[in-house]
């Protein structure tokens, strides 16, 4: 797994997929490794009609299918997020601020695909899928509402691209989505604050066909932005007991681990599902800014 590119061509035409296919493979020599297919579905929460329950907006949920995996992503509009507390706490001399029971955004992989619709039935959950079939028809929760369907290629040893329509439940078709991957490294840091990579945005402009008035966009996001969507409730609770244990004990200990100094994989590095988990958290955010999903 490397380091990942994403785009999109908004106003591809229905014959984009081919002629990014003839590019790659004709100027690129490019092969094709098979297909890319992906899922995705949206929610809002319903928690509005429950009597009595005050809520000033309702939340939403994604998810996005790629393999065994299922991405989520919750957005509670009403939530602060962990940025917002952590300014918030080095702001304030002397103030501690109750730690909320969820922050704004939410990111979660699951396992096996079809899991969550069947918990969500069983448990009756206060959610419903935002798109519809047809007027005065409620899609199933387990329906598709959503999907990328194309193709992927390796050009040369060094790169991955997968380029596919993005369909909706009726057949409509809303643009492509165009992803590079580097295979030789697994992280690239960028000098931009966007995290945008030249080295990336140089491959997928030259993947695309020469077409008039063709508008693409780069789909980014930042380091402290990605901080974020990884943040986890339980990681740092643990790490800041370890830090206290350490600080509290005794120098003179003779009870060693043996692992302190040794190098360890950086959590949002990109492989295996990290890559995956920011793949999907950026193609989520490129359909919801849309409206989309």
């Amino acid at each position: 797994m490397g380091f990942t590119g994403l785009a999109r061509w908004i106003n591809a035409p229905s014959t984009g997929l081919d002629l990014i296919r003839e590019n790659i493979m004709r100027n690129h020599h490019g092969q094709l490794r098979g297909r890319w297919f992906l899922s995705v579905k949206s929610y809002r929460s319903t928690l509005g009609s429950i009597p009595g329950l005050p809520v000033h907006s309702e939340r939403s949920m994604c998810t996005l299918t790629m393999n065994e995996n299922v991405f989520v992503l919750l957005e509670d509009p009403a939530a602060p997020t962990r940025a917002d507390i952590v300014q918030n706490s080095q702001t304030t001399d002397g103030q501690v601020f109750p730690v909320p029971p969820h922050y704004r955004t939410t990111f979660l992989t699951l396992r096996p695909p079809g899991a969550l619709e069947q918990v969500l039935h069983q448990l009756r959950a206060r959610w419903i899928p935002v798109r519809q079939t047809a007027p005065g028809t409620q899609r199933s929760q387990g329906g598709q509402q959503l999907s990328v369907e194309g193709f992927v290629f390796a050009i040369g040893n060094d790169w991955l691209v997968r380029v596919g329509h993005v369909v909706l439940a009726g057949g409509a078709v809303k643009g492509m989505l165009l992803e590079a991957e580097y295979l030789p490294l697994p992280v690239l840091h960028s000098q931009t604050a966007d995290g945008t990579s030249e080295l990336l945005s140089n491959l997928l402009t030259s993947v695309l066909p020469n077409i008039r008035e063709a508008k693409t966009v780069a789909v980014t996001i930042s380091d402290s932005q990605w901080e974020e969507v990884l943040w986890d409730r339980e990681e740092e609770e643990r790490q800041l007991s370890q830090e206290k244990a350490e600080s509290e004990g005794d120098p003179d200990s003779i009870y060693v681990f043996g692992d302190e100094g040794l190098a360890s994989e950086k959590k949002g590095d990109w492989i295996g599902v990290d890559r995956d988990r920011r793949s999907a958290f950026l193609i989520i955010g490129a359909l919801k800014s849309e409206g989309i999903l």
